[in-house]
C-alpha cells in the first residue's frame, strides 16, 4: 500500500474512533514504527491532525463566527421560524431582553406591535424595532464592537442590574452539557446579566447549535427555561434538557405534535 492509501485509511479510522495509536498502525497496514511514525509526521503537516504521545487524534471543528452583515446573510427559514415562534410568546404590557443574536433578531422583525418595552444592546435590533409603533426601545449605551454592531462593557453590565424584566430573549454559538455558550467573552457577560435580570430565560438556537460547545460560557443549562429550536434534539440531549428543567418547543412540528414537511 502506497503512503497516500494509508494516510486516507488513517483518517478514516479517525473519523471513526477518534483516535489511534502507532501500534495500531502498525498492526493494521503491517508497517514498521518508523512508517507509522512518518505518517503521523506527514498528516501532522497537513494539519489533519493532532499528533499525541504514542499515537494521534483528530483536531477539533472549528465553527467560524461571521461578521454581523455575512451572518444576517445566513439567516435561515429555520431561524425565521424560531423567531417566528419567539414572538408570539411576547404579550402586551410585557418587559423583555433582546441580544445582540441573530435569531434573536429574527424574533424581533416579526414582533407586532405590541406594546412592551424592548431592552437591548443591539444597534441593528434598535434600527428594526423603530417601526413597530408600540415599542418602547431602551438601547443601552457602552463601546461599541464595529464588526459585531452590538454595545458592551461595564456600562452596559451595569444598566442591565437597574432592569427587572419578564422575558430575555438569547442565542447562542452552542448550547450542550457545558451550558450555553458564545464566540466572545465581551458579548458572553452582558448576557449573563441579562439572564440574571429576567424571570423568564428563552434561547433560540437553530439544530447546528445543539451539542456545540463555544468559547465562553454565558449560562448553565438550569438557568434556561425555554430552547427553541427547529429540530428535535437526539434522545439523550432531550434527556440532559429534562434534567435540567429546560422545555423545549420544536417548530418542525405543528400544534397537534406532527412533524412538518421541510
Amino acid at each position: 500500500m502506497f503512503q497516500e492509501e494509508r494516510l486516507r485509511s488513517i483518517l478514516a479510522h479517525l473519523k471513526i474512533s477518534k483516535r489511534i495509536s502507532i501500534e495500531e498502525i502498525c498492526e493494521l497496514f503491517d508497517v514498521s514504527r518508523d512508517t507509522a511514525r512518518r505518517d503521523l509526521v506527514k498528516l501532522e503537516e497537513d494539519k489533519s491532525i493532532i499528533r499525541t504521545r504514542g499515537g494521534a487524534i483528530l483536531p477539533s471543528p472549528k465553527h467560524e463566527i461571521k461578521d454581523y452583515v455575512n451572518r444576517l446573510s445566513m439567516v435561515s427559514e429555520e431561524k425565521r421560524q424560531i423567531g417566528k415562534k419567539a414572538a408570539s410568546i411576547i404579550q402586551p404590557g410585557d418587559y423583555i431582553i433582546l441580544d445582540t443574536s441573530t435569531t434573536v433578531q429574527a424574533c424581533a422583525e416579526q414582533m407586532e406591535d405590541v406594546k412592551c418595552t424592548v431592552i437591548t444592546n443591539s444597534i441593528n435590533l434598535a434600527d428594526i424595532l423603530i417601526k413597530n409603533s408600540q415599542a418602547h426601545i431602551q438601547l443601552l449605551g457602552g463601546e461599541l464592537h464595529k464588526e459585531h454592531r452590538y454595545l458592551y462593557g461595564s456600562s452596559v453590565i451595569e444598566k442591565l442590574s437597574y432592569y427587572h424584566v419578564d422575558k430575555a430573549f438569547v442565542g447562542c454559538a452552542g448550547v450542550s452539557l457545558n451550558g450555553v455558550t458564545v464566540a466572545h467573552e465581551e458579548d458572553g457577560k452582558v448576557m449573563q446579566k441579562m439572564i440574571q435580570q429576567a424571570e423568564q430565560v428563552i434561547l433560540l438556537a437553530d439544530h447546528t447549535k445543539i451539542g456545540i460547545t463555544g468559547y465562553y460560557r454565558c449560562a448553565e443549562l438550569k438557568e434556561i427555561d425555554l430552547l427553541i429550536t427547529d429540530r428535535e434534539p437526539n434522545e439523550e440531549f432531550q434527556d440532559l434538557l429534562d434534567s435540567h428543567g429546560v422545555e423545549i418547543f420544536i417548530t418542525s412540528h405543528n400544534e397537534e405534535g406532527e412533524i412538518l414537511n421541510d
